[in-house]
C-alpha cells in the first residue's frame, strides 16, 4: 500500500488484490472507517489552511515597525502620552490594514479551493451513494460521467468512449482517451499511463470506473504541491530593502540629534529637554511611512480586485509595475477559450463564412463568390456575399449541416439565466452551434415522431481520430455520417459530393486537392474538421448493427467539405498587447497548440504585429518585425550559450511544456527581465514560482497554481494583467512621491529645529523655535495625511508610456534623494530665518528667560517668532506636497493648477492645516498656554514672502532637472523598438 506508481502495470484483478477492494461490492462502512484513519482526508495540505496568527505575526516582521515600538515605548518615559499615542495608533493601523488584506486574499483562495472540491459517486457496502471527494479514502470504487472532476488518482476499468482532460497536470492540451489494458512499462510518462485517472483532472466524454489507489498527498497533484511547500521564497522586495535602510539610517540620526540637543544644553538635562530631544528625534522618523505605504497598497489592491485581480501578496504589486516581460498563456487568456466555427468549405459549392460568437445560437451564414476558397477574411469586404436561408440552402451544405449536428454529442441549452452553455467536445459544441444558426440542430432533427434516430454509432477513436454514426431519416433512408481529421476522413472517402452525381477521386488525389485549403485555414489559426458521408442498404450488413464492422462503415464515403474552427481572441487583447507595446512591455505567448495556428493567433491579437509595407524597412522595429516562432522541442534542444547568443528570444513558443516555460523564465532571468509568468495548471506551479510574478487562472486555475502564485485572475483576462501592470506603476509612483515629502518633511523640520538650538537665553539655556506640542502637530499634519493623498493620486497621464523602471534602482534613488534634500533645506531654511528674522533683525533679540517653559512678558518676542516659524514650517511643507504630485513637471503650470481641487484629500489636508494653524495662533490658552507660541499679525508676510522664495525655487529647480538630469525611465533598443511600433501601430489605426 506504501507503492502508488506502479498501477498501470496491474490488471483490474491485481489492483483490487492490492487494495483489498472488491469491484462488485465496494468496502464496507467499517473498512472505510479504518483507512480513513490510516491515510486521513483526501485533502491537499499545507498551503492550502489560512492561519491567522501567522498572517498577524508577518505584519511586525519589519524594521520600521520595530523602531516605532521603541519610539512609543521612549514616548511613555517621558510621559509624553499624546506622541506615544499616536506612534501605537499608526503601528497597530499598519498590522490591521496588512492583516485584513492579506488574511481576505488568503481567505478567498481557501474558498476557491474549497469550490473545487466537489462530491463523488461511489460503491459502498454494495450500494452507489454521493459522497465528498474529501472522504474517498484508497479501494473505494468510483462512477465517472462526463463533467465530473475526478477526486482521486484511480486506477481505470469498465471504460466506455471515456476521455479526461489533464491540462492542469501534464500540459496536453485536447482531452486523452482512456482505455482499461495494462501498459507493461514501469517508468511510463503520466500522460501516456492511459489506463489512469489523475485527481483533479476533468472527465470530459463517455464513462468509466476506477479503483482508487491514491489521495490527498500521495496523489500526483499532492506531489507537486509537496514540493512547492517546500520552496523557501524570498518575500522582501526591492522596496521592502529600500525602505529597511531608510529606518536604520534614520534611526542613527534621530539617536545622534538626542546627543545633539543634550550637549546644546551643556547635558542640563531636565524634562523640557528630554522632551524636546525626544520630539526632535521622533520627527526626523517618518512614523506614518509604513502605515501609508500598506494602505496605499490596500487600495491599490481593493481597486485591482474591481478590476478582477485578486492580489495575495502586497509586496508582489511593486515587482508588478516594473514587469519587462509577460509570458502568458493562449487559451482563455488572451482568447475567449470557447471554439467557434467561422468557416466551411465545399467543393463545388463555395466558401461560407459564419458570423457570431459564444454558445448563443445567433449569426448569419454567408455564401461568397471565392468557391476555390483562396479568399481572406481580412478581405471579406470585398466579396459578393449571399445570406443563406431556408429558402437557398445547397443540397451540399444541407448534408454538411446535418452531419455537423447528428454526428455528434455534444448539446446546447440555456441554463438557469437563461444564458446559452454548451455540455460536451468543445469542438463538438461549435459543430452544434453552427448546425443550429441556421435550423439544424439536433433536436429539430430527431424528433421523436419525424426525426432522424441514431442506429450505431462508432466513438471517436484517438488511433483513428475520426467518429461515424449511423442514423436513419424520416423517409427511411440509411445514412453514415462522418467527421474527423482531414487526412483520416480522406482515407475513408472514394468520391467527391456533387449535386449531379458523386465524382469519383482517389485519396492521394483528393488530400493534394484540399491540401491549398487546409493550409489557409490554419494560417488563419484555424482547427479544420473535414466531413463525409454515405448511403448504406441495409440488407447488405448485419441485422444486428453490434456485429457491424467498422472499416465496413467508414469506406467508399463521399467527401462533403471542411469546416474551420477557433478559438477566438478576445476583443480587448489586441489592444492590451499594444499597450505593453506603449509601456515598452514584451508580450509573449506560451501555448500547446500547433506552431501554425499559434502564429495565427499572435498576429491576430498583435503579437507578432502586421506592419505595412512602408514600415518594414525601419531599422528600429527589426528586432519586432522579425519575432521567433520556435516549437518547444526546438527551443529545449539548445543550450544555455545557444539561447543567450540568440538576438531575441521567442515571440511564440507553440507545444509548449512546462520545463520550457521554466527554461525560458531563467534565460530571461540572464538577461536582467522582471517576468511576470501565467498559469493554470499544476504543471504550471513551478513556472509561477519561479517567475517574478506568478499570475494563475481563477476560473480554471488548479488550487496549487492558485497557491503558487502572488496574483490571481478571477476573469483569466489578458487585459486585466495590463490593468494589473499600470495600477503597479501608479502606486509605486505615488509611493515615491509620498516618501519624497514624508522624508523631505521631516528633513525640513530636522534643519529647522536644529539650527534653532543656536538660539540661547540669557541663563545660556537653548530657546526652542518650536515646543515639543507644535513639533507632534506640524509631523502630524505635515505627515500622513498629506502622504496618504498622495497614496491615491491618480496616475500620470505618461504611465503607461514609459519603459518599465529598473529594478535595481532603489526606491530612494539619486533623484529622489536630491529632491529630499533640496527641498527639506530650503523648506527648513525659510522657516528657521523667519524665526531669526522677527527676533534678530525685526525684534531686539530679547529671548527672555524659562520660555521653553511658561509664557512671560520676556517671552512676547520668542512666542510671536514661533507663531511665525509653525505657520511658515507648516504650510510651505504643504505646499512641497502639492510640488511632490509631479517631480518634473511645473507644480505652477496651467495644466496643474487647473487640477488643484482634482486630488480632493490634498486639497482638504492643505485647508485642515490652516485651520489648525490659525486655531493655535489666535485660540486663547491653548496658543501661549499648549503651543508656547503667541498671535502674530504683520508677520503674516513674512510667511507669504517665504511661500514666493520657495514658489520660485521650485519652479526654477524643476526646469533646471528637466534639463540637465536624464530621463525618470531609459529604454533600451528593445523597448524602444517595441514602443515606436506602438506607435506606428496607433498611427495606421487613426488612418484607418
Amino acid at each position: 500500500m506504501s507503492e502508488f506508481s506502479d498501477y498501470h502495470t496491474l490488471d483490474i484483478k491485481e489492483s483490487a488484490q492490492r487494495l483489498g477492494t472488491s469491484i462488485e461490492n465496494g468496502l464496507t462502512s467499517a473498512e472505510v472507517q479504518a483507512r480513513a484513519a490510516k491515510y486521513g482526508t483526501n485533502e491537499l495540505v499545507g498551503e492550502s489552511g489560512v492561519s491567522a496568527f501567522k498572517v498577524l505575526i508577518r505584519q511586525f516582521l519589519n524594521i520600521m515597525v520595530f523602531i516605532l515600538i521603541a519610539a512609543g515605548i521612549l514616548s511613555l518615559v517621558v510621559k509624553d502620552y499624546a506622541e506615544s499615542s499616536v506612534v501605537f495608533i499608526i503601528v497597530i493601523l499598519n498590522a490591521g490594514i496588512g492583516f485584513f488584506q492579506e488574511y481576505r486574499a488568503e481567505k478567498t483562495v481557501d474558498s476557491l479551493r474549497k469550490l473545487t472540491s466537489p462530491d463523488a459517486s461511489v460503491l459502498r457496502d454494495s450500494e452507489i451513494v454521493t459522497i465528498k471527494t474529501s472522504e474517498l479514502v484508497p479501494g473505494d470504487v468510483i462512477f465517472l460521467e462526463a463533467g465530473d472532476v475526478i477526486g482521486a488518482d484511480v486506477r481505470l476499468f469498465n471504460v466506455f468512449n471515456f476521455e479526461s482532460d489533464e491540462a492542469l497536470l501534464t500540459g496536453e492540451t485536447l482531452p486523452v482517451s482512456k482505455n482499461a489494458n495494462i501498459i507493461c512499462e514501469p517508468d511510463m510518462s503520466l500522460g501516456d499511463r492511459i489506463n489512469l485517472g489523475y485527481s483533479s483532472t476533468i472527465s470530459t466524454k463517455g464513462r468509466a470506473q476506477g479503483i482508487v489507489y491514491a489521495t490527498g498527498m500521495n496523489t500526483e497533484v499532492g506531489k507537486i504541491a509537496e514540493k512547492l511547500m517546500s520552496a523557501k521564497t524570498n518575500t522582501k522586495t526591492k522596496l521592502n530593502r529600500s525602505l529597511d535602510r531608510m529606518a536604520l539610517v534614520l534611526l542613527g540620526v534621530a539617536l545622534v540629534l538626542v546627543v545633539v540637543v543634550f550637549a546644546a544644553n551643556k547635558f542640563k538635562i531636565n524634562s523640557e529637554v528630554l522632551l524636546y530631544a525626544v520630539s526632535l528625534s521622533i520627527a526626523v522618523i517618518p512614523e506614518g511611512l509604513m502605515a501609508v505605504v500598506t494602505l496605499t497598497m490596500a487600495l491599490g489592491v481593493r481597486q485591482m480586485s474591481k478590476q478582477q485581480a485578486l492580489v495575495r501578496q502586497l509586496n508582489s504589486i511593486e515587482t508588478l509595475g516594473s514587469v519587462t516581460d509577460i509570458c502568458s498563456d493562449k487559451t482563455g487568456t488572451l482568447t475567449q477559450s470557447k471554439m467557434v466555427l467561422v468557416r466551411a468549405w465545399i467543393p463545388n459549392d463555395g466558401l461560407y463564412f459564419v458570423d457570431g460568437l459564444g454558445f448563443e445560437p445567433i449569426g448569419e451564414i454567408r455564401k461568397t463568390n471565392a468557391s476555390n476558397g483562396s479568399s481572406d477574411t481580412v478581405n471579406r469586404q470585398q466579396l459578393t456575399e449571399t445570406i443563406v436561408d431556408d429558402d437557398n440552402i445547397s443540397p451540399a451544405l444541407n448534408l454538411l449541416l446535418t452531419n455537423a449536428s447528428l454526428c455528434n454529442l455534444s448539446e446546447i441549452k440555456r441554463d438557469d439565466d437563461g444564458e446559452w452553455i454548451g455540455i460536451g467536445d468543445p469542438t463538438e459544441i461549435a459543430l452544434q452551434v453552427f448546425a443550429t444558426k441556421i435550423g439544424f440542430g439536433k433536436p429539430s432533427l430527431t424528433s421523436p415522431s419525424t426525426g432522424f434516430k441514431t442506429i450505431c454509432e462508432f466513438a471517436f477513436d484517438s488511433s483513428v481520430k475520426r467518429m461515424t454514426v449511423v442514423v436513419e431519416s424520416p423517409n427511411g433512408e440509411v445514412f453514415a455520417l462522418m467527421k474527423g481529421a482531414s487526412e483520416r476522413v480522406v482515407d475513408g472517402c472514394s468520391f467527391v459530393f456533387n449535386k449531379d452525381g458523386n465524382s469519383p477521386v482517389k485519396p492521394a488525389d483528393l488530400i493534394n486537392t484540399l491540401e491549398p485549403h487546409i493550409e489557409k485555414m490554419a494560417d488563419d489559426g484555424l482547427r479544420v474538421i473535414s466531413l463525409a458521408y454515405k448511403t448504406l442498404n441495409l440488407k447488405e450488413l448485419p441485422a444486428n448493427a453490434d456485429e457491424w464492422i467498422r472499416d465496413d462503415i467508414e469506406c467508399d464515403m463521399n467527401y462533403l467539405g471542411m469546416v474551420g474552427i477557433y478559438d477566438p481572441p478576445r476583443p480587448e487583447s489586441r489592444m492590451s498587447v499594444e499597450q505593453c507595446f506603449q509601456a515598452g512591455i514584451v508580450v509573449r505567448m506560451l501555448t500547446g497548440d500547433h506552431p501554425i495556428t499559434a502564429a495565427a493567433i499572435a498576429r491576430q491579437v498583435g503579437i507578432i504585429p502586421e506592419l505595412s509595407p512602408s514600415n518594414t524597412s525601419s531599422a528600429s522595429t527589426d528586432i519586432v518585425v522579425k519575432p521567433l516562432v520556435m516549437i518547444a522541442k526546438d527551443f529545449d534542444s539548445l543550450s544555455q550559450k545557444e539561447i543567450d547568443g540568440l538576438p531575441q528570444l521567442p515571440s511564440v513558443i507553440a507545444r509548449c511544456t512546462p520545463e520550457t516555460k521554466v527554461k525560458l523564465i531563467e534565460a530571461l532571468h540572464r538577461r536582467s527581465a522582471i517576468v511576470a509568468m501565467t498559469g493554470d495548471g499544476v504543471n504550471d506551479s513551478p513556472s509561477l514560482k519561479f517567475a517574478d510574478v506568478g499570475i494563475a487562472m481563477g476560473l480554471t486555475g488548479s488550487d496549487v497554481a492558485k497557491q503558487a502564485s502572488e496574483i490571481i485572475l478571477t476573469d483569466d483576462n489578458f487585459s486585466t494583467i495590463v490593468k494589473a501592470v499600470a495600477e503597479g506603476r501608479r502606486m509605486f509612483t505615488n509611493i515615491r512621491k509620498f516618501s519624497t515629502e514624508l522624508i523631505g518633511s521631516n528633513i525640513a523640520e530636522l534643519v529647522c529645529l536644529t539650527v534653532g538650538l543656536a538660539f540661547k537665553d540669557l541663563n545660556g539655556n537653548t530657546v526652542f523655535p518650536l515646543s515639543p506640542v507644535a513639533i507632534l502637530t506640524n509631523n502630524m499634519l505635515t505627515g500622513t495625511p498629506p502622504a496618504m493623498a498622495l497614496g491615491i493620486e491618480k496616475a500620470l497621464p505618461d504611465n503607461m508610456n514609459n519603459p518599465p523602471r529598473n529594478i535595481k534602482h532603489s526606491l530612494f534613488s539619486y533623484e529622489v534623494n536630491m529632491d529630499i534634500l533640496a527641498n527639506g533645506f530650503v523648506i527648513g531654511g525659510l522657516s528657521i530665518m523667519s524665526y531669526w528674522l522677527v527676533i534678530d533683525v525685526f525684534g531686539d533679540g530679547n529671548l527672555g528667560e524659562n520660555c521653553n517653559i511658561r509664557y512671560s512678558e520676556s517671552c512676547e518676542l520668542v512666542f510671536r517668532a514661533r507663531g511665525v516659524n509653525f505657520a511658515n514650517l507648516t504650510l510651505l511643507i504643504l505646499l512641497f506636497a502639492y510640488s511632490c504630485r509631479d517631480t518634473r513637471r511645473q507644480t505652477l503650470s496651467v495644466e496643474k493648477l487647473k487640477a488643484i481641487y482634482e486630488n480632493k484629500a490634498l486639497f482638504y489636508s492643505y485647508i485642515f492645516a490652516w485651520v489648525i494653524t490659525l486655531m493655535s495662533l489666535y485660540i486663547p490658552g491653548l496658543n501661549r498656554s499648549v503651543f508656547k507660541q503667541s498671535p502674530i499679525t504683520w508677520e503674516w508676510w513674512l510667511v507669504f514672502v517665504s511661500f514666493v522664495i520657495y514658489l520660485l525655487f521650485d519652479a526654477l529647480y524643476k526646469y533646471l532637472k528637466s534639463r540637465f538630469l536624464p530621463p525618470l525611465y531609459t529604454p533600451n533598443s528593445t523597448q524602444k523598438s517595441l514602443m515606436d511600433l506602438a506607435t506606428q501601430m496607433n498611427a495606421e489605426k487613426s488612418l484607418d
